[in-house]
This record gives structure tokens, C-alpha cells and sequence, in this order.
């Protein structure tokens, strides 16, 4: 006979309570936490829009702050450009004031010039006495200095038309410098011509720029002291049709005070030697062919003039133009 087992009391409340509360128990648990998930998963997904929001603001603001700063730095330069520009057009209106005020005065003043002059040389051919000689010396000195400081003044405003012809710039600077090379203020100093000789050729007045340059080399020999070099490059400028002519001294320097005011007219250092009209008629003949010239000096360590000159120049019309001709 076989046996059969039937359930205890405790088994049957086993069965009949505890594992269907189980499973419920279970089934809650498993409910809350997928919901619990989808929660996650959506506050996950919102805080990763509201991390992008913010970051794409912030690409935003930082946009707009280039953009503030590009536009105020645009405003400054401009408004940099028109004060330099209203600086200029002072500073151009004021030459030709004085240009034209030097054009009258020079012609009243040259003409009784020349007959004060013309009685002193005669003078000079009676006089016998040595004292009566020498003074008669000393006043042709000064009247050929007035006349030389005329000159000046005639040049510096109204400057001749130019006469264009195609130049080498390697052979212009050779020329000058053998010019010039044995003047007792360029002994013991080295002068030097770094000038490429494949430079291009430009379109200027040879007679004006040989001047310009002449003028320059003899400033630099009287700023720099036995043993020191000037020397003279040129480069072509990228992007732009343009020279630029660089005339370097390892001489004494020019304070800051006096720098800004070497291009004026009248204004020299040189007591008693100089008429103050030497760059101011530079820069006069530089601007003729459309150029600028401007000076950059360290105290005790030298200067550089630097010109600034378009390899062509714009003609009136075709009747001005004259054969080209290659400085050689």
C-alpha cells in the first residue's frame, strides 16, 4: 500500500499565502523599477538638452562677444585712421601755407639779392686792404648762405616736374655713393650698398631721388662717429607695388623729442650749418612721386630713414610720357 502525504497546515499556508504574496510583492518591486528606469532615463535625457541649451548658449554669447570686440576694435582703428587723417590734412595745409609764403618771400628777397651780391664782387675787385678783404668775404659768404636757404625754400615748394625714366635702384645708390664716397666726413666710415641687383627697375625721377639719397648719406656721415657703417637696402614690398629704400646708420641716434619734428621745415640741430630744409625737401621730392619717407631712431645705437616708393608712377596723359631708359 502506498502512502500518501498530504500537506501540513504550515505547508498549506506556504502555498495558499506566502507565494502569492511573493509573486505580488515581486511584480510591485519589478513595476517600480521600470518605471523608476524610465524616470532615469528621461531626467538623463533632460538633462542632456539642457546641457546642450546651454552649451550652444554659450556658443552663442561667446559669438556675440567676438562680435562686440571685432566691431569696437574696427571703431577704434577707424577712429585712429581719422584722427591720423585730420592730422595729416593739418599738417598739409599748414606746408602749403608756408610754401606759398616761401615762394613770395623768396622772390622779394632773391632779386636785391643778387644786386647786393653783384656789388660785393666788385667790391672784392678794388679792395686792397686785408682786414677790408676779409670782410667783404665774410658778407658774400652770408649772402651766398641767404641765397642758398632761398634755393631751399624754392625746392621745398614747388618742387620741379618730374622727369621719369625706368631706374635701377642698384645702380642709382652705386652712383651716388661713388659720388660722394671721398668726402672728408665719410672717412674712416664704412659705406655699404646692399641693394639687390635684381631689384625691379622703377618708374622716377633719377636727378630728385639721387638727391634724396645724397641728402641722407651725408646726414647719417654727420651722426656717426669714425669706424661706424651706413649702409643702404632695398626691398620689394609683397602684395603691393611698391619699394622700399632704407637708409641705416649706426650713429648717435635722435632723441624722441626731436624725431617727431625732423621733417619740418626750419628745424635743425646743426646751429649755425644748416638751414633746417634738407628732409623737408626729401620728403617733398618723395611725396612728388607718390611716396612716403619716414625716420625710426634708437639713442646710441643709430637711425633708419626708410622711403617708400611705387615701382610706377600715373602720368597725366599720353603727350608727357617720354622713352624709358635704364640707369646703367
Amino acid at each position: 500500500m502506498h502512502m500518501v502525504l498530504r500537506p501540513t497546515g504550515w505547508e498549506m499556508a506556504v502555498s495558499v499565502y506566502v507565494l502569492p504574496l511573493a509573486v505580488a510583492v515581486a511584480t510591485v518591486i519589478f513595476i517600480v523599477w521600470r518605471q523608476h528606469r524610465k524616470d532615469v532615463g528621461k531626467l538623463t535625457r533632460e538633462i542632456e538638452e539642457a546641457r546642450s541649451l546651454a552649451q550652444e548658449r554659450e556658443r552663442e554669447r561667446d559669438l556675440a562677444q567676438e562680435e562686440l570686440f571685432r566691431r569696437l576694435y574696427e571703431e577704434r582703428e577707424l577712429n585712429k585712421d581719422k584722427v591720423q587723417f585730420r592730422a595729416q590734412l593739418a599738417e598739409y595745409e599748414k606746408y602749403a601755407a608756408l610754401a606759398q609764403l616761401a615762394l613770395g618771400a623768396a622772390h622779394e628777397i632773391n632779386n636785391p639779392l643778387l644786386g647786393i651780391l653783384s656789388h660785393l664782387e666788385l667790391e672784392m675787385k678794388d679792395a686792397t686792404d686785408p682786414e677790408q678783404r676779409k670782410e667783404v668775404e665774410q658778407c658774400i659768404a652770408g649772402a651766398k648762405r641767404i641765397s642758398s636757404t632761398l634755393r631751399g625754400l624754392v625746392n621745398y615748394a614747388r618742387p620741379g616736374p618730374l622727369l621719369l625714366s625706368k631706374i635701377s635702384l642698384y645702380r642709382l645708390v652705386a652712383d651716388t655713393i661713388a659720388f660722394i664716397e671721398h668726402q672728408p666726413m665719410l672717412r674712416g666710415k664704412l659705406l655699404q650698398n646692399e641693394v639687390p641687383a635684381d631689384l625691379p627697375h622703377i618708374r622716377a625721377d633719377a636727378n630728385q631721388l639721387s638727391q634724396v639719397l645724397m641728402n641722407l648719406l651725408l646726414n647719417a656721415a654727420e651722426a656717426t662717429p669714425e669706424g661706424g657703417t651706413i649702409s643702404l637696402s632695398a626691398t620689394k614690398l609683397t602684395y603691393v607695388d611698391m619699394i622700399e629704400v632704407r637708409v641705416n646708420d649706426t650713429g648717435c641716434g635722435i632723441p624722441p623729442d626731436i624725431l617727431a619734428h625732423v621733417f619740418e621745415p626750419f628745424f635743425t640741430t646743426k646751429r649755425g650749418r644748416g638751414t633746417g630744409l634738407g628732409l623737408s625737401i626729401c620728403q617733398a621730392y618723395v611725396r612728388s612721386h607718390n611716396g612716403e619717407i619716414r625716420a625710426d631712431s634708437v639713442v646710441n645705437h643709430g637711425t633708419t630713414v626708410t622711403l617708400t616708393l611705387p615701382i610706377r608712377q600715373e602720368e597725366a596723359n599720353d603727350s608727357q610720357k617720354e622713352e624709358s631708359e635704364i640707369v646703367v
